[in-house]
C-alpha cells in the first residue's frame, strides 16, 4: 500500500469520531492493537475520542473496556449520546410504530424472506428469533440481548429497530419498510442491516451535540465512516475521511480518504494528524 499522505493539516484538533464496523473495527471485530497508544496520546493532548455507531452502548462500552476513560459515545445511530459517563440525549420510538415494522417483519418472514429484527431499547436488545445464525449476528453488535417470546410484549424505551436481512439489506429495504419512510427514518446501516428510527435523528446530529457541549467547532473535528449511516456525520467535521472500503456515497460526502479498515485506515491517519500537531505543521 502507497505511504498514505495529507495536503493540509487541522490547526488545532479537538474532536476525533469514528464508526466502529468497516472503519475501525478490524474484520473481525476488533479495535486494533496500535490504536491504543494513539488514545492516550490523544488524552494527553486534550483531543475528545468518540466511538460512534449503530451497536448499542453496552456494546461499544465492552469494546473500549481496556482503556475506558474519558470517552463519549453515539450509540444506536445517534439515538443515544453519552458524554462523561451520563446521558447527554436519547430519542425514543413511537410504539405503535414499532409494532407496525414488527408485524412487517414477521410477516415479510412468512412469506420467505430472511429477516430477524432486533428491538434495541435503552436497557438492551431484545429478539424473539433463536435460531443461531441470527442470535449469531445479532451478539456481535449487542451484548446485552435478551430473547423474548413476543417483542410486542416488550417493556422499554425503544430506541430503534434493527432488522437484519441474511440476502441483502437495500433490496429489503425497498421491497418491504419503504412503507415507513412517511412515519420514520429508514436508514441502511450496513450490507445486512436497516434501522428504523424516528425522524431527524442521526450519528450527525450526536456530533454536533458532542460539538457543542465541548466548544468545538467543525474545523477541530475529525469524522471517519464507511456506511450510509455515517453520512451525516461527514458534514459536522471539515476533516471528513471516507474509508477506502467505503460505500460510494460516503467517499463523495467525505472531503478526504483514508486507508481501508483491514489495512488500519484509523490508525494511519490519526498518527498523521498526531505527528502534524507535535511539529506543529
Amino acid at each position: 500500500m502507497a505511504e498514505f499522505r495529507l495536503t493540509s493539516l487541522p490547526e488545532d484538533l479537538r474532536l476525533v469520531v469514528a464508526d466502529m464496523d468497516g472503519t475501525l473495527l478490524t474484520d473481525a471485530g476488533e479495535v486494533p492493537d496500535a490504536f491504543w497508544p494513539l488514545l492516550d496520546t490523544m488524552r494527553e493532548r486534550g483531543i475528545r475520542f468518540v466511538p460512534a455507531s449503530g451497536r448499542q452502548y453496552y456494546t461499544l462500552e465492552t469494546l473500549f473496556a481496556h482503556s475506558p476513560a474519558g470517552l463519549s459515545y453515539i450509540a444506536e445511530n445517534g439515538n443515544l449520546v453519552v458524554h462523561d459517563g451520563r446521558l447527554r440525549a436519547s430519542t425514543t420510538l413511537d410504539r405503535d410504530l414499532a409494532a407496525d415494522v414488527i408485524d412487517a417483519v414477521r410477516a415479510a418472514s412468512a412469506a420467505g424472506r430472511d429477516l430477524g429484527v432486533v428491538v434495541c431499547g435503552k436497557s438492551g436488545g431484545f429478539v424473539e428469533r433463536q435460531d443461531l445464525p441470527f442470535v449469531a449476528e445479532s451478539d456481535k453488535y449487542y451484548v446485552r440481548l435478551t430473547q423474548v417470546d413476543d417483542l410486542l410484549a416488550v417493556d422499554d424505551e425503544i430506541l430503534k429497530l434493527a432488522v437484519f436481512d441474511f440476502d441483502d439489506a437495500a433490496s429489503a429495504e425497498r421491497e418491504h419498510f419503504a412503507g415507513f419512510r412517511d412515519r420514520c427514518q429508514v436508514v441502511v446501516s450496513g450490507p445486512n442491516w436497516i434501522d428504523l428510527m424516528a425522524s431527524g435523528v442521526d450519528k450527525g446530529i450526536g456530533v454536533r451535540t458532542l460539538q457543542d457541549d465541548l466548544g468545538i467547532t467543525p474545523a477541530q473535528t475529525a469524522v471517519f465512516g464507511d456506511y450510509l449511516n455515517d453520512l451525516e456525520m461527514l458534514d459536522a467535521a471539515d476533516w471528513s475521511f471516507a474509508m477506502a472500503n467505503a460505500h460510494p456515497q460516503v467517499r463523495d460526502r467525505a472531503r478526504y480518504l483514508a486507508p481501508s479498515n483491514t489495512d488500519q485506515g484509523v490508525v494511519t491517519v490519526l498518527e498523521a494528524l498526531l505527528r502534524a500537531e507535535v511539529r506543529g505543521d
